[in-house]
């Protein structure tokens, strides 16, 4: 058994395609449309075969209860690795990103969160320093 999809909630499947292709890198996997919105996934370039990240609407309202809770609380849903957490998080502020946390090491790795536009913070994560 592995890991082969993992959805994220956002307030708009376009603008969640867009930050997450222009804005993070990662690459469009599939797009089927069901009706209103469509079974969206984008995956890392560096492994296009690996874990799908499912852009799901948050229509639902448990889906738009659980995002702002996470979000008042500064609680990331998610988190991604990169090689170095001080090098991206200059990279994404300079294309615009807002991050709640910046970088931090402790625990053997470093961390920063950022708002993803789309009503989720998101966390990255490298081995610390």
């Amino acid at each position: 058994m592995r890991i082969g999809h993992m959805s994220i909630f956002v307030d708009d499947q376009r603008k969640a395609l867009a930050f997450y292709t222009d804005v993070l890198g990662f690459i469009k996997k599939t797009e089927v449309p069901l009706g209103e919105h469509s079974w969206l996934t984008v995956v890392s370039p560096d492994d296009p075969d690996g874990v799908e990240l499912v852009l799901e609407p948050d229509q639902h309202p448990a889906a738009g209860a659980f995002k702002k809770a996470l979000v008042a609380d500064g609680i990331p849903v998610t988190m991604f690795g990169v090689p170095d957490v001080a090098a991206e998080c200059e990279r994404l502020k300079g294309l615009g990103v807002t991050f709640t946390q910046e970088p931090l090491t402790m625990g053997g790795m470093t961390t920063a969160v950022f708002d993803d536009t789309c009503g989720n913070l998101i966390q990255i994560v490298a081995p610390g320093a």
